[in-house]
C-alpha cells in the first residue's frame, strides 16, 4: 500500500529547478518508495548502492558507471549514496553532464563538507521524516473522525511511531519486532559503521539514557560523569546520532543572557516509536513527557525548526516557532486542557515578548480560544496544530 507524503508537493516543484534533488531521513522512513512512485511511468534507472557492483564501479570508473547506469534515462535515483567514496566529486561530474538525479542518504553525511562542497548550487535537499498524524491518519484509511477515535489514532501513533512498516502492521508484537530491528540496524549501520564507532556496548548504554532523557537540558559534562565516558566521545555519539536522524537537539529562544538560557539544548527522539523500543516501555496512556516528544515531532514534519525558552529562574515554554513574518509564537503542551487555565510560565513570556498568539496543544481537554490582554490563547488537539501556525 503507498501513502501519499505531504512533500509530494515540495517535491515536484524542486524537480522542476533542480537536475539534482537529496531525500534524506532515517532508514525506512519511505525515503525509496516515495522515489520510485515518482519514476513510475518514466524512462528511469534505479541504483541500490548496497550492492557491491554499482558501488565499485561508482567508485573505480564513474564513466563506466555512467554508460551502463544513467545515460539514455531521463531520471536516475541513487539510493544510499553516503556509502560511496569521493561521492560529491563524482556527482558533480554526473550533474554537470546534464543528468536528472535523485540521491537519497539515511544518514546527515551527504550533507558534510567532503560531498556538499562540490554540489553548491546543483542540489537541493529534502528531509522525509517518518508518517506525520495525516499521513498516519491516511495510512489506516480512516476517513471519519470522532474525539474518541482521534485519541486512539493519536495514542497508537505516539506510542509506536510513524516508519511505514510498523504503522501499516495491525499486530503489536511484531511492531515491537520491526522497532526493535530497526534499532539494531540503524546503530551498527546508520550510527555505529557510518561514524566509525568501535564501542557498540557504551553506545547502546548510551543511547538508552538519552530515551529516558527526553525532553531535558543537555549536559555534555554530567551524561560524560553518568556514563563515564569522555566528553569528546559523548559529543561525538550525540553528532552521530543526530546525523543518523535518531535525536534531534533544540535549542533554546533568547534575547537577554543575562535571564535566559543560551547555549544548552533539549533533546527529543526524532520518533516516539523507537524512542519506546529503546526505552522499553509501551504504555498504554500518554504521559507529559512522551506527548511532548511527539507534538515536537509533528511540528519538525510541519517544517518548522522549534526553539525552547527558559529563563535562569526555571521558567520555561516548551516550543517557541520563528515564523516567516517574523513574529514568535509561544506553544505549550500537555495532556489535558482546561479553557481559562494558562500556566504561570506561559503568562510570564506573554509578558515579556507579547506575541500576538500563544497556543496551548492537548491529548485530551477543551478546545476553544481566550485572551490575555493582546494575545489570543488557543486550544487545539494536535490535529489542527498546524492551520494555527
Amino acid at each position: 500500500m503507498y501513502v501519499k507524503r505531504t512533500i509530494r508537493e515540495k517535491f515536484d516543484k524542486i524537480t522542476n529547478n533542480y537536475n539534482m534533488v537529496a531525500v534524506v531521513g532515517a532508514r525506512q522512513a519511505g525515503k525509496t518508495t516515495f522515489l520510485k512512485k515518482q519514476i513510475e511511468n518514466k524512462d528511469s534507472s534505479y541504483i541500490l548502492f548496497d550492492d557491491p557492483d554499482a558501488r565499485s564501479l561508482f567508485e573505480e570508473d564513474i564513466k563506466k558507471f555512467e554508460q551502463q547506469f544513467i545515460s539514455n534515462h531521463t531520471i536516475s535515483v541513487l539510493d544510499e549514496v553516503q556509502y560511496c567514496n569521493d561521492a560529491g566529486r563524482k556527482l558533480k561530474y554526473l550533474v554537470d553532464s546534464n543528468h536528472n538525479l535523485w540521491i537519497t542518504s539515511s544518514s546527515e553525511i551527504i550533507l558534510s563538507k567532503q560531498i556538499l562542497s562540490f554540489l553548491v548550487g546543483r542540489v537541493s535537499i529534502i528531509i522525509l521524516y517518518p508518517f506525520s498524524l495525516q499521513e498516519f491518519i491516511s495510512a489506516k484509511k480512516q476517513k471519519a473522525l470522532n474525539k474518541k477515535i482521534l485519541e486512539r489514532m493519536i495514542w497508537e501513533h505516539a506510542t509506536y511511531g510513524g516508519y511505514p512498516k510498523v504503522v501499516l502492521t495491525e499486530d503489536i508484537e511484531i511492531k515491537k519486532t520491526i522497532l526493535n530491528d530497526l534499532y539494531n540496524t540503524m546503530i551498527l549501520k546508520d550510527v555505529a559503521q557510518t561514524f566509525s564507532i568501535e564501542d557498540i556496548r557504551s553506545l547502546e548504554e548510551f543511547t538508552k539514557f538519552l530515551a529516558f532523557s527526553i525532553g531535558d537540558m543537555v549536559s555534555y559534562d554530567k551524561i560524560a560523569n553518568k556514563l563515564k565516558l569522555s566528553f569528546q566521545t559523548v559529543k561525538k555519539y550525540l553528532d552521530a546520532m543526530e546525523k543518523s536522524y535518531l535525536i534531534y537537539r533544540v535549542n533554546p529562544y533568547f534575547t537577554n543572557k543575562r535571564k535566559e538560557i543560551v547555549k544548552q539544548p533539549k533533546l527529543y527522539f526524532i520518533d516516539t516509536g523507537l524512542r519506546n523500543s529503546i526505552a522499553r516501555t509501551f504504555n498504554t496512556t500518554l504521559n507529559g513527557k512522551l506527548f511532548e516528544n511527539y507534538v515536537f515531532t509533528e511540528l519538525i514534519k510541519m517544517g518548522f525548526q522549534p526553539k525552547y525558552w527558559r529563563t535562569k529562574h526555571k521558567t520555561e515554554v516548551d516550543f517557541i516557532i520563528e515564523t516567516d513574518q517574523n513574529t514568535i509564537i509561544p506553544i505549550e503542551v500537555k495532556t489535558q486542557t482546561e479553557i481559562g487555565k494558562i500556566q504561570r510560565s506561559l503568562h510570564t513570556f506573554i509578558d515579556y515578548y507579547k506575541p500576538k498568539k500563544a497556543i496551548i496543544v492537548s491529548f485530551k481537554g477543551e478546545h476553544g480560544k481566550t485572551k490575555i490582554n493582546d494575545c489570543e490563547i488557543i486550544y487545539t488537539p494536535i490535529l489542527d496544530l498546524k492551520k494555527h501556525l
